[in-house]
């Protein structure tokens, strides 16, 4: 990913809008069930920023589900269009993971690895991108 300084996005109808002034920390391609699930879709790509650095207008709503440690995964999403915004998770503290299709400029997206190639669709062709049964060992 390039260096941005500046993120910004936000929901399909433009009731919640966010701001982020930090450059990635990483991009991922997620293939577990349940964000496949959430993005309506075959995998999710999410961007791993710090918290802090995320400030935002307008109202989330949470859905609190349970990864496979059986820790809580806060997946928020605009009440309105339902369009998913940010992933919070305890671990690894002090990171977020902002949805990458909310940004308003995707060109700096280019995903490190694939987590959960376990539960892929089996029509997604991987490419050379390494990729993780689930998550790999310090994420």
């Amino acid at each position: 990913m390039t260096s941005t300084g500046t993120m910004t996005g936000g929901c399909l109808c433009g009731a919640v809008r966010y701001t982020c002034e930090s450059d990635p920390l990483l991009c991922v391609t997620c293939h577990c069930k349940n964000c496949q699930k959430q993005a309506g879709s075959a995998l999710s790509v999410i961007v791993g920023v710090p918290e802090a650095a995320v400030s935002f207008e307008g109202t989330l709503k949470t859905y609190n589900d349970t990864g496979d440690s059986g820790a809580t995964v806060r997946r928020q999403f605009c009440p309105e269009c339902g369009s998913p915004v940010f992933t919070r998770v305890d671990t690894p503290p002090g990171m977020m993971f902002i949805k990458a299709g909310t940004l308003d400029d995707t060109s700096i997206l280019k995903p490190a690895f694939h987590c959960y190639a376990k539960s892929k669709q089996d029509w997604v062709d991987l490419g050379d991108t390494p990729a993780f049964e689930t998550v790999p060992q310090g994420l």
